[in-house]
């Protein structure tokens, strides 16, 4: 493959002055979305994780930045950057970013609360679990609303130290709906079978086509815009015009 010198030098430095205007941003104007963006340059550009992980922290601590709070506690659940893997910590920063309106950090703490696994170290809680997730899904999570729908739909058997949540077909409707609304092809199939059935709704044929048709139709999105991106492949660089 032919490479422009010229445009690689030119990108090059882009990428450096890119790199000493979100330095400037973040450092000396205080900005804390410029403080996230020096953190994505860091992690992306220069693949320097320690320092990334150092201004993610920071600016969740020091700004309150959401997102920041969110990527700082991936790292620190992944002991990512040179940062001590923590779950138990990681799950502060999650709640921290939910707290500041982050909808994907309260998704990674409300599945924290309601899974099990060999490297979740927190405590279950259903109760907390399923707030925080809730939460989420007000904030647009697609997944969020989804996961609780599923929850509602078929209720979670509690333990000592978690309450059990009964069986709602009604709330597994209502987020099951939300969901299809946010584009998950799964919860509009899983409507159009409540209302086929009659579970949560009234039976209701029309509606069951409906959403069965919406399900098929993002479904055939979904395959044509992966195709689509393998036939594709690298995009070839184009000579500059005279």
């Amino acid at each position: 493959m032919d490479f422009d010198l010229k445009e690689e030098a030119e990108v090059k430095d882009f990428l450096e002055k890119l790199g000493i205007e979100y330095r400037f941003g973040c450092y000396n104007e205080g900005k804390p979305e410029v403080c996230h963006l020096l953190g994505d340059y860091l992690e992306s550009v220069k693949k320097d994780y320690e320092k990334a992980a150092k201004v993610y922290k920071a600016n969740c601590e020091e700004q309150k930045h959401a997102k920041s709070c969110y990527k700082f506690g991936t790292y620190t659940f992944l002991g990512k950057g040179n940062v001590k893997e923590d779950q138990l910590k990681a799950f502060d920063y999650f709640a921290k970013g939910c707290e500041y309106g982050n909808s994907d950090a309260c998704l990674k703490a409300g599945l924290m609360c309601v899974t099990n696994s060999t490297k979740n170290k927190k405590e279950k809680d259903i109760k907390q679990g399923l707030k925080l997730l809730e939460q989420s899904c007000k904030g647009r999570n697609a997944f969020a609303c989804f996961y609780v729908s599923g929850m509602y739909l078929s209720g979670v058997q509690g333990s000592s130290n978690a309450e059990e949540l009964p069986k709602d077909m009604k709330m597994a409707h209502y987020y099951a709906e939300e969901a299809c609304k946010l584009g998950s092809p799964h919860a509009c199939a899983n409507v159009s079978q409540m209302y086929r059935k009659g579970d949560g709704v009234p039976k209701d044929e029309m509606k069951a086509d409906q959403f069965k048709k919406i399900a098929l139709e993002m479904q055939e999105e979904v395959l044509k815009a992966r195709q689509l991106n393998f036939q594709e492949g690298i995009p070839s660089v184009e000579s500059p015009k005279n």
